[in-house]
């Protein structure tokens, strides 16, 4: 063996290498596959597969952060960026997404320990539920079949693009909302559909048709309904809170008789990025009769 800057160019055998980064033969063989450590040298007669020493830290890091549960492409950004101030920043977003996801995680574990212990009346207790008489309108809108995990961005930039509309059509008419025509989660993509109320139907119809089908967007007129809601606040829009409000409502309408006409809602009345943790800025509705 030699010393110096040489050393690194020394081959060394897979099994040799293994030693040396701590990590075992197969896992070596399936970073290869992956494509997160390709060996230096692959010998074309034998098959076999040579490493540099240089290659023990990259082989170390893939290791750990595999331990992490980070996804492959994401341990690719990473190895790429070197051992810098990049890869760091790369590593701290993703950690950070993993924390964000936690925490959801366990609100909703919270939610439904709540659910499966049978108090699921004092969640909804705190739900105040009242009905109003939503008079017709003529709603511009945007459909799509979404995750649960992608709805939130998509929601504020399909209702962003339907206000800008909205000038062309008399301007906003009426509290902007998000009809469910089936369920969104992790499992299931509804669709959802982004609606605002517009002033001028003839304009309307006008933008519909030159859009055309660019978006799924559609014109209609909606029709006087009397809604069952309840008024949340930021926090509670988020997911899994917002279960509770749906929930509290549809047991609010089971206990008086009233049967669901449309798809349930979410109407945004508020300012979202103005609006405090414990600012009101969604009413969680279901059309009743």
């Amino acid at each position: 063996m030699v010393d110096g800057p040489e050393r690194n160019l020394e081959l060394f055998t897979i099994g040799a290498f293994a030693a040396r980064a701590r990590l075992s033969a197969k896992a070596l063989r399936l970073y290869d596959r992956l494509g997160l450590l390709a060996p230096a040298h692959v010998d074309e007669a034998t098959g076999y597969r040579y490493y540099r020493a240089g290659q023990v830290e990259r082989a170390r890091l893939v290791a750990m952060l595999r331990q992490l549960d980070m996804p492959l492409a994401r341990i690719a950004e990473v190895v790429e960026a070197g051992d810098g101030a990049g890869a760091a920043e790369l590593l701290g977003a993703y950690w950070a997404d993993v924390e964000a996801r936690v925490a959801g995680q366990r609100t909703l574990a919270e939610y439904l320990r709540g659910r499966l212990s049978g108090r699921s009346s004092e969640m909804y207790g705190k739900f105040t539920v009242e009905t109003v008489e939503a008079p017709p309108q003529v709603v511009i809108s945007e459909k799509r079949h979404t995750l649960a995990d992608e709805l939130p961005a998509w929601i504020g930039a399909a209702l962003g693009r339907l206000e800008e509309a909205a000038r062309e059509c008399g301007g906003v008419a009426g509290v902007p909302y998000v009809a469910y025509h089936a369920e969104v989660s992790m499992e299931s993509d509804g669709p959802a559909e982004a609606c605002v109320p517009v002033a001028d139907e003839a304009a309307a119809r006008a933008w519909a048709e030159r859009r055309g089908r660019a978006w799924e967007t559609a014109v209609r007129v909606e029709p006087a309904r009397r809604l069952a809601y309840t008024r949340i606040t930021k926090a509670q829009v988020a997911h899994p809170q917002i279960l509770a409000a749906f929930e509290a409502v549809e047991e609010w309408m089971a206990e008086r008789g009233l049967t669901a006409t449309g798809p349930c809602r979410e109407l945004y009345f508020a300012d979202w990025a103005a609006a405090g943790p414990e600012d009101p800025v969604c009413d969680v509705a279901f059309p009743v009769s």
